[in-house]
């Protein structure tokens, strides 16, 4: 998530360059440009934007061990959700179901990513001892936000899930995929989303939802 060129794309942590000199880099860097126009023609049908730097680690453990739950929570300020394809909002994280022994940690804000990360060593102390595990992704995937009144239709033309609003709302999540760009797909309002998506497929998937969305538009 970083980059130690000269070359500084304006999708750059330039704070981190100036005291560190390592650049801390988004995936959709590539993309630069093409987000740019979109954002300054987008209209409340639809808008796309990347949420960078935010903490996402992969949990793993067993919700019958008491003692797992509690080391979560301590940390989380929430126990992860037994039930499947939800959601549970702690002190700044969410925790998103990915299976009856895994969960996707993701926080609320960005953190710099020049410098250990302080939710995998909160979790890996609270774990000393456990049958669990806890594993820093965050350089490997990005968040991106998508809203607007034609979301759903916009997401409806690459990925296979039932996304009426009356079946998948805020409070669930969901691993998709989108044409062929692996997803992991938050509801955060009524009208907007957050996605996880691997970085490798970062470029690919702005450019086909951006082209999916277009005809949708106006």
């Amino acid at each position: 998530m970083w980059n130690e060129t000269t070359g500084r794309p304006s999708m750059v942590d330039r704070a981190v360059g100036r005291q560190t000199g390592v650049w801390q880099e988004s995936p959709l860097v590539g993309v630069d440009a093409l987000l740019k126009k979109h954002q300054a023609t987008a209209s409340s049908a639809f808008r796309l934007s990347e949420r960078p730097f935010l903490e996402l680690v992969n949990v793993r453990g067993d919700t019958r061990d008491a003692a797992f739950m509690r080391a979560v929570e301590s940390v989380l300020g929430c126990r992860p959700p037994e039930k499947p394809n939800t959601t549970a909002q702690g002190n700044g994280y969410d925790v998103l179901w990915l299976g009856p022994d895994e969960w996707l940690v993701r926080s609320a804000t960005a953190h710099d990513a020049t410098r250990s990360a302080p939710l995998l060593a909160k979790l890996g102390a609270a774990f000393a001892g456990l049958f669990a595990s806890v594993a820093d992704i965050g350089s490997g995937y990005t968040v991106l936000d998508i809203s607007g009144t034609r979301t759903r239709d916009v997401l409806a033309r690459g990925c296979p899930l039932d996304l009426h609003p009356q079946l998948f709302a805020v409070g669930q999540c969901a691993q998709s995929h989108y044409f062929k760009a692996s997803i992991t797909l938050l509801p955060t309002g009524p009208d907007s989303f957050d996605i996880v998506v691997r970085r490798s497929f970062a470029d690919y998937f702005v450019k086909i939802m951006l082209d999916a969305a277009d005809p949708l538009m106006s």
